[in-house]
C-alpha cells in the first residue's frame, strides 16, 4: 500500500527515474532503424573475419607475444621535463630552442596574425635573412643571430626552421610538413661596420615581432627594417675623429704619459684616422688601412724619442696601439669558439690576425727607419707604469668613454659602459697593483665582471650585450705588451719579441674568456627556461674522440 501510495503521489519510485535517458510513463522505446550509423570499426556484413598470418611470415605475430602482457613503451631513462619557455626574454627562449632536437620542439605559437591562406613562406625567409645580415655585419655573435633569426620564423608560425650562420653566409631552410619539399634561402654578408645603434635598433625590431602583446605584419616590418638600413649614424665625423684623438691620449695617460704625450698621441690618433678615412675611400683593403693607421702615432713617438725633451715617448705609441688593436674582432672569435660555431670562430681569429699584423708592420716600418736615424729607445721604459690611481681611473672612463663613441652607441649607453669599464680598471688595478697578482689572471677577471655586468644590462633593456660589453674592454688591451715587444723585435733581440707577443696575445685571450664567462655566470641571476630540469639531466656528451 505504501508503494502504491508513493506512485499516486508522483514521487519517483527508484534512481533510474532521474536519468535523462528513461522513457517517460506511457511510452514505448522506439525501435532502431537498419540505416543507423554503426561503430566505424565494425566488421561489413558479408565481409570474411581477418585469418591470421602464416607461421613464418614477416607480418606473423611473434609466438612469444602476449596482449595482455605486452612490453611497455620506450622512455628516456631520465623522462622528459616540461620547460616554460614564456617567461624569459626571447633569447633565452630561442637559444634554448636551438639546442634542443628538431622532433623535441614545441609547436610555434605565432604571435603576428598570419594572412588566411597561411604565413607567406618565401616573405618570412627574406626578412629574417635581412635581419640576421644587419646583426651579422654588426659584429653579433653566430649563436645571438641565429637565435633572432629563429624567433622570427617562429613570430610568423613557420615551424621546423633551421638558421645557420658562417661568417659571411646565412642560410634557413623551412620544411612544411615531412612529405613537402623543404624551401631554403640564403644570403651573403657583403659588408661589415661598426654601428651599435642600427645593432640596437635591429634588436628591438625583434623584441616587438616577439611580443604577443605588439601586431607587427610584414609589410611593417620591412618598413621599418628599410628605416634602420637608412639611418644616420648618431655621431657626425669630425666628433669621430676628436673621439680617436682623445683616446689615444687617454690611453697615453693609462700607461704613465703626461700632458705633452697626450697631446702627441692624440695628434698621432687624429692623422692616422684620417688617412686611414683616406684609403678606405680610395677601396684599399682594411689591412692597408691599418697599416697606414699605425703609422703616425709611431712617427710621432720617434721623433719625441730623439729630441732633447725628457717626456715618456714610448707612452705616445702606446696609446695610438690601444685605439687600433681589434678587441671587438677578438671577442666575437672566441665567443662563438666556446659556443660551438668552429668555422665562423676561425674565419674571426683569422681577421683578427691579419689586423694586428697589420699594426706590426705599420708600427715596425717606422721603428726600423727611426733606428737608422740614431734614435736610441728605451725598451725598459714601456713597463715603468708609474701607479696614479685616481689619474688612472679617471683617464680608463674617458677611454672607454671614446670608444663607445667609436662604435656608434646610443647615447642612453654610453654612461653605463663608462662606469662598467671603471669598475674593470679598478678591479684589475686592485688585482695587479696592489695584490701583485700576475697580469693574465687579474685581466680575466676584471674581463669577467664587464661580461657580468653587461650581460645583466642588456637582459634588463632586452637588447644586444655588445654595447655594453665591447667598449669597457678598452683600458685592458695589451698596448703596452705589444708595443714592448715590437721594439725588440725592432732591436734584433726576436726572442724576447716573440715572448712579449705572446704575453699580449695570451692578456686578449684573458679579456675575451673572462667576457664569455662573466656572460655565462649572469645565467645564474636570470631565470633562463628549463634551470630546474637541466639540473636532474646529465651534461651532454659532445666530443668524445668517436
Amino acid at each position: 500500500m505504501a508503494e502504491a501510495d508513493g506512485a499516486e503521489d508522483g514521487k519517483p519510485q527508484s534512481d533510474e527515474a532521474h536519468s535523462a535517458f528513461t522513457s517517460p510513463p506511457g511510452m514505448e522505446p522506439e525501435a532502431l532503424e537498419d540505416d543507423q550509423p554503426t561503430s566505424e570499426f565494425a566488421r561489413p556484413a558479408g565481409a570474411e573475419p581477418v585469418q591470421p598470418e602464416p607461421e613464418g611470415s614477416a607480418f606473423a605475430t611473434p609466438a612469444t607475444y602476449s596482449a595482455a602482457h605486452s612490453p611497455p613503451a620506450y622512455t628516456p631513462g631520465q623522462d622528459f621535463h616540461v620547460v616554460q619557455l614564456k617567461e624569459s626574454p626571447w633569447q633565452d627562449r630561442m637559444r634554448t630552442m636551438l639546442r634542443m632536437p628538431v622532433d623535441v620542439r614545441p609547436v610555434p605559437d605565432p604571435v603576428q596574425r598570419p594572412s588566411e591562406a597561411g604565413p607567406a613562406v618565401g616573405r618570412v625567409l627574406d626578412l629574417t635573412l635581412r635581419i640576421g645580415e644587419l646583426l651579422l655585419a654588426g659584429g653579433e655573435g653566430a649563436e645571438d643571430v641565429e637565435a633572432a633569426m629563429f624567433a622570427v620564423t617562429r613570430s610568423y608560425g613557420l615551424d621546423r626552421c633551421e638558421p645557420t650562420v658562417t661568417f659571411t653566409l646565412l642560410s634557413i631552410t623551412h620544411q612544411p610538413s615531412l612529405v613537402d619539399h623543404p624551401v631554403s634561402a640564403n644570403r651573403t654578408v657583403r659588408r661589415r661596420g661598426t654601428d651599435y645603434n642600427r645593432l640596437s635598433a635591429v634588436y628591438r625590431l625583434v623584441d616587438d615581432i616577439s611580443a604577443p602583446e605588439i601586431d607587427i605584419s610584414l609589410e611593417e616590418a620591412y618598413r621599418r627594417l628599410a628605416e634602420i638600413r637608412r639611418n644616420r649614424h648618431p655621431y657626425p665625423g669630425w666628433m669621430l675623429t676628436c673621439s680617436a684623438g682623445l683616446l689615444a691620449g687617454a690611453a697615453s695617460t693609462l700607461v704613465g704619459g703626461g700632458v705633452l704625450v697626450f697631446i702627441a698621441a692624440a695628434l698621432g690618433a687624429i692623422l692616422g684616422d684620417r688617412l686611414a678615412w683616406l684609403c678606405a675611400g680610395r677601396g684599399l683593403p682594411e689591412f692597408y688601412q691599418f697599416v697606414v693607421a699605425a703609422m703616425p702615432p709611431a712617427a710621432i713617438g720617434v721623433a719625441l724619442n730623439m729630441t732633447a725633451i725628457d717626456v715618456k715617448a714610448s707612452a705616445v705609441i702606446t696609446g695610438g696601439l690601444f685605439a687600433l688593436l681589434p678587441g671587438r674582432a677578438l671577442v666575437a672569435a672566441v665567443q662563438d669558439g666556446l659556443t660551438g660555431f668552429y668555422i665562423t670562430a676561425s674565419a674571426r681569429l683569422l681577421e683578427v690576425m691579419y689586423l694586428f699584423i697589420g699594426i706590426i708592420m705599420g708600427v715596425l716600418v717606422v721603428l726600423y727607419v727611426g733606428l737608422q736615424f740614431d734614435a736610441s729607445p728605451r725598451p725598459e721604459e714601456v713597463l715603468e707604469i708609474q701607479e696614479r690611481p685616481l689619474i688612472q681611473i679617471a683617464a680608463s672612463m674617458v677611454l672607454v668613454f671614446t670608444f663607445a663613441i667609436l662604435l656608434q652607441q646610443e647615447r642612453s649607453t654610453v654612461l653605463i659602459v663608462t662606469l662598467n669599464g671603471g669598475v674593470a680598471w679598478v678591479t684589475f688595478g686592485a688585482l695587479h697593483y696592489a695584490g701583485e697578482i700576475p697580469p693574465v689572471p687579474s685581466t680575466a677577471i676584471a674581463a669577467g665582471l664587464v661580461g657580468l655586468f653587461g650581460q645583466l644590462f642588456s637582459r634588463y633593456r632586452f637588447a644586444s650585450a655588445l654595447p655594453y660589453t665591447t667598449a669597457a674592454i678598452g683600458p685592458l688591451l695589451p698596448g703596452s705588451a705589444t708595443y714592448y715587444g715590437l721594439l725588440l723585435i725592432a732591436e734584433n733581440r726576436l726572442n724576447e719579441g716573440l715572448g712579449s707577443l705572446v704575453n699580449a696575445a695570451a692578456i686578449a685571450l684573458a679579456i675575451a674568456i673572462g667576457v664569455n664567462l662573466g656572460s655565462e655566470t649572469s645565467r645564474l641571476f636570470m631565470r633562463i627556461p628549463g634551470a630546474a630540469s637541466a639540473a636532474k639531466r646529465r651534461a651532454a656528451k659532445r666530443t668524445r674522440g668517436f
